[in-house]
C-alpha cells in the first residue's frame, strides 16, 4: 500500500513539474555574471565613473536583447586607501563570487589588487590607474583600459621645446600615480636639451602651510616654467596657493598633465580662476554624434544622482569606464558557458582570508576574451596591446575663461600640429593666453628680486690693464672695475630686454701659478660666482666648468720675434727673385707664342726673313722676339696684323721690364728687415728659449713642444726686456695682447703666426644658464654696430700697428696674379691676329681656284701640252742660271706675254 502511495505521489510530482522543453527558452538562456566595482564615491572621478558604468550596462543590454549573459554589478567603496580597496576586493570574491573586478580608482590600490586578482584568477580591469609602475607583463590578470601616463611625456617635452624654454621645474604628488611618470618625463625633457634644475614633491597629506612653503621656495629660483603631474584634489590645493602668493601672474608658465587637464571642465569656478593661462595635455577624443548623444544623457543622469553638482562634463575616465563595461560584456558573451564555478582551496591549520580565497575556473578564458576584444567606443578605437589601451593623439589645450580651448595636437609620428592631418610638418600651435592675461610667450626664467644678485667675477692681473683694471670711484672710494672687457660687458647687460642686477667681485690668485684663468672659471660651478667678465679665452677644456658666450673679439696664438737685417744682396741668384717661378715660366711661354704667331702671319705674306731652312727661320723668329726687350730688330714686317701683335707685345714687355727693374733695384739697394724666426719649427730646431704670459693657458699649450725652455713673463715691459737681452728669442701670446705690445714697442719687433687657433675672448656663465643665449645675441648685435669699433679704438688701438708687421720673405716678389691682365690682353690680341690671317689666306686661295682657266682653252690661246709632250725644263723659257734669276724670267715673259704653261712652269721653278 505504501509503495502504491509513493508511486502515485511521484506521478503527481512528475505531472506538476514542467519538462525541459516546456521551460521558457529565454529564462533558461540568461546567465548572471557577477562583476565587482570598486570606486571612491567621495571623489569627483568616482562619481563620474559610476554614472558611466551603470549607463553602460543598461545601454548594452538594451541594444543586445538576445545575449544569454547579463552583468550584475556589485559596487563597493574602496575609499582612498590601499587597505580599503583590498578589503572590498576580498569581500567581492569570497561573498559575491565575482568573475571580474572593475577598478579600483588609484594606481596604488590597483597594484595591490592586481596581486589578489592573480591569486584568484579574476581579471582586474582599471580605467583610472595610469601609473607606469603598473605593468601587465608582471601582473597577469591586470588589464589597463586606460592610457599609460608615460605616453604623454613626449607631448609635454615638445611643448617646452616649442616655446624655446631651456629649463622646467616638475611638481608632482608623492604617490604611485605621481612618482611613476617622473623618470620618463625627465628623460623626455633631457632628450630635448631641457634641463630640470629642481623637482618638488607634494604629499597628499601636506597641509596648506607646507604647500605654501614649497611654492615660496620655487618662487625664489629663476625658472618660471612648471610642469604639474598630480591628481585633481592635490592639484587644486596647489593652484590656489600659487595664485595667492603671485605665481600665476605674467611671466609664469604652467603645464598640467592629463590627470588634471581631463577634468578642467568639471572643476568649480574658484579652481578654474586659479588656472587661467595654464596649458594642458589630454588624450584626444573624436567628437561623434554618438558621443554627443551620450553626453546629453549622461549629464541628466549625473545631476539626478548628484543634485548639488554645479557644472559637469564627462571626462575621459567616464568614457573609458563606459567602454570597459562594453568590452567585458562582449567577452563574457563570447565565452558561452552556462554556469561559472570556483574552486575552494584546502585550508590546513591557521589561515587568512587570502589563503581561503576562491579561484575562478573560467578566469583565464574570460581574461583572454577581454584582451582580444576590439571595437570603436565612445573614447575612440578600443584596442588592447599587452593588456593596455593604446594612445593615438593628444590634444593641447589652454585654460581660458570658464573652460579650455584647443590650441593644437600632438601625435607620435607628426609631433605638434595645429590640426590633425595637417599637411605641414612644422611644429605649430595656436595663440595662447598666458597667466596674467598675457599674450606674449613667457621667457621661462627671471632674475628673482628676492634672491641674490648675479655674482660676476673679474680677474685681477698685473699686466695688460687695457682689458681689466680697477679704478677708485671718486664718490664711494671703492675699487670699480673698468677696461675694454668690462665696458663691453656693461653695455651687453644694458642691452638685454630685461633688467639683470649684478655685482662685480675681484678674483685674485696670490701664488701666481700657471692656470690662473683656469682656476677662476672653476669657481663658477662651485657656486662662488655666476659669471666671469674679463679677458677669458674660449678654449675646449674650460667648457667642462662653464659655458661661454660668443666671442667679443678675435684671438689666436702668435709669436713676437725680433727683426733682423736680411742678406739678399749677397746672394748669387738674387736677380731671379723679383719674379716668381710662375711668372718667369709664363713670360717665357709668351715669348715663344708671340714669335710663333708672327712667323705664321709673315709666312703667309711671303716675308723672306721668315722663310728658308728651319734653323734659319727659328733663329730669326727668336731673335726678333727677344730683341723686343731692347726694342731693336732689323726684320721688316709686311702684315698689318703682325705689326699689331708686336705693338701689344712691346707694351707688355715695357711693363714687365720696368716692374722687374724696380723690384730688383729695391732688393739690391734698400735695407730690409725680416723676422728672426719665421715659424715654430725654427725655434724648436735651434734650441732657443721662448717666453709666455704667466698665468695663462699658454704654459700648458707650449710645454709639450718646448719643455724646460719655457720662461714665464709678466707683461709688455718684461717681454721687451727678455727679447732685448736674449733671455728669450720669441714670446707667445694671443693677438689682442700682441697688438697692445706692438702699440708700445713698435720698432724692432714683429708678429709671426698664427701658431695656434683659439675661439677668441668671451664671457663665462654657469652651465645651462638661461642668460647665456640672450647675452650671446647681445654681443653679436653690438659687434655689428659702430660701438665695438669705438670702444676698441679707445682702449686698444690708439695707433696703427700694421707698420710693425713685416711682410713675409716673398713679399717683394712680383707674382703672376698681379700681371694676369697684361698676359690676357696679349694672348687674346695675338690669337685674333693669327685667326684673321688664316681666314684671309683661305679666302685668297678660294678666289684663285675660281679664276683658274678651264680644261677647254679659248680660241687663240695655246693648248696645254700632254704630259708626254712637255718640253724639257728650260725649253720655251729663258734659262734660269747664274746671272738670271726669277725676276728676269718674269720680265722676259711679260714682254712677250707668257702662256699658261709658262706660268705653271715658272711657279714650279720659283718653288724650287
Amino acid at each position: 500500500m505504501e509503495r502504491r502511495t509513493l508511486l502515485v505521489l511521484f506521478s503527481i510530482l512528475l505531472a506538476g513539474t514542467p519538462t525541459l522543453s516546456q521551460r521558457d527558452d529565454r529564462s533558461e538562456a540568461l546567465v548572471s555574471v557577477d562583476v565587482g566595482v570598486i570606486l571612491d564615491m567621495r571623489t569627483l572621478v568616482g562619481k563620474m565613473c559610476w554614472t558611466s558604468i551603470s549607463m553602460a550596462v543598461d545601454d548594452f543590454y538594451a541594444a543586445n536583447r538576445n545575449f544569454t549573459t547579463r552583468l550584475v554589478l556589485h559596487r563597493r567603496d574602496g575609499e582612498a586607501s590601499v587597505i580599503g580597496a583590498g578589503s572590498a576586493a576580498l569581500g567581492l570574491l569570497n561573498k559575491e563570487g565575482v568573475l571580474a573586478i572593475l577598478g579600483p580608482q588609484k594606481s596604488a590600490q590597483a597594484r595591490f589588487l592586481s596581486d589578489i586578482a592573480d591569486k584568484a584568477r579574476v581579471p582586474s580591469i582599471s580605467f583610472t590607474a595610469t601609473s607606469p609602475f603598473l605593468s601587465s607583463s608582471a601582473r597577469s590578470y591586470f588589464v589597463r583600459m586606460a592610457i599609460n601616463d608615460s605616453a604623454q611625456v613626449d607631448a609635454v617635452a615638445s611643448i617646452v621645446r616649442y616655446y624655446a624654454w631651456r629649463e622646467a621645474v616638475i611638481i608632482y604628488e608623492d604617490t604611485d600615480y605621481g612618482n611613476g611618470v617622473i623618470p620618463y618625463l625627465i628623460d623626455a625633457l633631457q632628450a630635448n636639451s631641457i634641463r630640470v634644475p629642481h623637482r618638488t614633491v607634494i604629499p597628499p597629506s601636506a597641509t596648506d602651510d607646507q604647500i605654501k612653503e614649497e611654492l615660496l621656495n620655487l618662487k625664489m629660483i629663476q625658472t618660471r616654467v612648471f610642469i604639474v603631474h598630480m591628481s585633481l584634489p592635490v592639484g587644486t590645493r596647489v593652484f590656489s596657493k600659487a595664485k595667492a602668493i603671485g605665481m600665476t601672474t605674467k611671466g609664469f608658465a604652467w603645464i598640467v598633465t592629463d590627470g588634471i587637464a581631463n577634468l578642467v571642465d568639471s572643476v568649480d569656478h574658484e579652481v578654474i580662476s586659479a588656472m587661467q593661462g595654464f596649458v594642458g595635455v589630454k588624450p584626444y577624443v573624436p567628437r561623434t554624434a554618438e558621443l554627443e548623444a551620450f553626453i546629453r544623457r549622461w549629464k541628466r543622469k549625473y545631476r539626478n544622482e548628484n543634485p548639488k553638482a554645479e557644472r559637469i562634463d564627462p571626462s575621459i575616465f567616464s568614457l573609458w569606464a563606459y567602454d570597459s563595461v562594453r568590452a567585458l560584456a562582449l567577452a563574457v558573451e563570447k565565452v558561452e558557458v552556462k554556469r561559472f564555478s570556483f574552486e575552494k582551496p584546502r585550508i590546513f591549520g591557521n589561515s587568512t582570508d587570502l589563503d581561503a580565497l576562491i579561484v575562478s575556473k573560467m578566469g583565464p578564458t574570460i581574461l583572454k576574451a577581454v584582451i582580444e576584444t576590439s571595437f570603436t567606443g565612445l573614447s575612440g578605437e578600443f584596442r588592447l596591446v599587452n593588456g593596455q589601451l593604446q594612445s593615438s593623439a593628444y590634444q593641447i589645450v589652454n585654460v581660458v575663461g570658464n573652460g579650455q580651448k584647443g590650441i593644437g595636437f600632438w601625435t607620435p609620428k607628426r609631433g605638434l600640429s595645429p590640426q590633425l592631418g595637417s599637411p605641414t610638418n612644422k611644429d605649430e600651435l595656436g595663440a595662447v593666453v598666458w597667466p596674467g592675461d598675457s599674450t606674449s610667450v613667457p621667457r621661462g626664467w627671471e632674475i628673482t628680486t628676492g634672491g641674490t644678485r648675479l655674482r660676476v667675477a673679474v680677474p685681477v692681473t698685473d699686466s695688460f690693464f687695457q682689458f681689466v683694471r680697477f679704478d677708485e670711484d671718486p664718490v664711494t672710494k671703492e675699487k670699480v672695475p673698468t677696461g675694454y672687457s668690462i665696458e663691453i660687458f656693461n653695455n651687453v647687460m644694458k642691452s638685454l630686454p630685461y633688467y639683470v642686477p649684478f655685482d662685480y667681485f675681484p678674483y685674485t690668485n696670490s701664488n701666481g701659478t700657471s692656470g690662473y684663468y683656469d682656476l677662476l672659471v672653476q669657481q663658477v660651478p662651485k657656486g662662488d660666482y655666476d659669471a666671469v667678465a674679463g679677458d677669458v679665452t674660449i678654449i675646449a677644456h674650460r667648457f667642462q666648468y662653464v659655458d661661454f658666450t660668443l666671442p667679443y673679439t678675435e684671438s689666436g696664438v702668435y709669436m713676437i720675434v725680433p727683426l733682423k737685417e736680411d742678406n739678399k744682396r749677397g746672394r748669387t741668384w738674387v736677380f731671379m727673385e723679383p719674379l716668381t717661378h710662375e711668372l718667369w715660366l709664363c713670360s717665357l711661354c709668351f715669348f715663344l707664342l708671340t714669335g710663333f704667331i708672327m712667323w705664321g702671319i709673315e709666312r703667309m705674306n711671303q716675308n723672306e726673313h721668315f722663310t728658308g731652312p728651319p734653323l734659319q727661320v727659328i733663329s730669326n723668329v727668336l731673335y726678333f722676339t727677344f730683341s723686343t726687350l731692347v726694342f731693336a730688330h732689323r726684320q721688316e714686317l709686311k702684315s698689318s696684323l703682325s705689326k699689331a701683335v708686336v705693338i701689344v707685345w712691346l707694351f707688355a714687355v715695357l711693363i714687365l721690364t720696368s716692374t722687374y727693374t724696380a723690384s730688383l733695384a729695391s732688393i739690391l739697394t734698400a735695407a730690409k728687415l725680416e723676422p728672426a724666426f719665421n715659424d715654430v719649427g725654427e725655434l724648436v730646431r735651434s734650441g732657443k728659449f721662448v717666453g709666455y704670459s704667466r698665468g695663462s693657458f699658454l704654459g700648458d699649450l707650449l710645454k709639450p713642444t718646448f719643455g724646460s725652455r719655457l720662461v714665464p713673463l709678466n707683461g709688455p715691459d718684461d717681454y721687451a726686456s727678455a727679447l732685448t737681452n736674449g733671455t728669450v728669442n720669441a714670446v707667445f701670446h694671443e693677438l689682442p695682447y700682441i697688438k697692445l705690445f706692438l702699440k708700445k714697442y713698435c720698432k724692432g719687433y714683429t708678429i709671426v703666426g698664427p701658431t695656434q687657433r683659439t675661439a677668441g675672448l668671451g664671457f663665462a656663465f654657469r652651465k645651462d644658464s638661461p642668460l647665456l643665449s640672450d647675452v650671446s645675441k647681445a654681443v653679436v648685435s653690438l659687434s655689428q654696430g659702430p660701438f665695438m669699433d669705438d670702444i676698441e679704438k679707445r682702449w686698444m688701438l690708439t695707433n696703427d700697428t700694421s707698420q710693425c708687421q713685416q711682410p713675409d720673405a716673398g713679399g717683394n716678389r712680383i707674382t703672376l696674379h698681379s700681371l694676369r691682365g697684361l698676359f690676357l690682353v696679349t694672348g687674346v690680341v695675338s690669337s685674333l691676329a693669327l685667326l684673321v690671317a688664316c681666314i684671309g689666306n683661305l679666302l685668297e686661295g678660294y678666289q684663285e681656284r675660281r679664276v683658274r682657266p678651264s680644261e677647254t682653252t679659248p680660241e687663240g690661246e695655246d693648248e696645254p701640252l700632254a704630259d708626254d709632250e712637255q718640253p724639257p725644263v728650260g725649253v720655251g723659257l729663258p734659262a734660269i742660271g747664274p746671272g738670271r734669276d726669277s725676276a728676269a724670267l718674269l720680265q722676259d715673259s711679260s714682254e712677250r706675254g707668257p702662256s699658261a704653261t709658262e706660268i705653271l712652269r715658272l711657279d714650279k721653278v720659283t718653288q724650287v
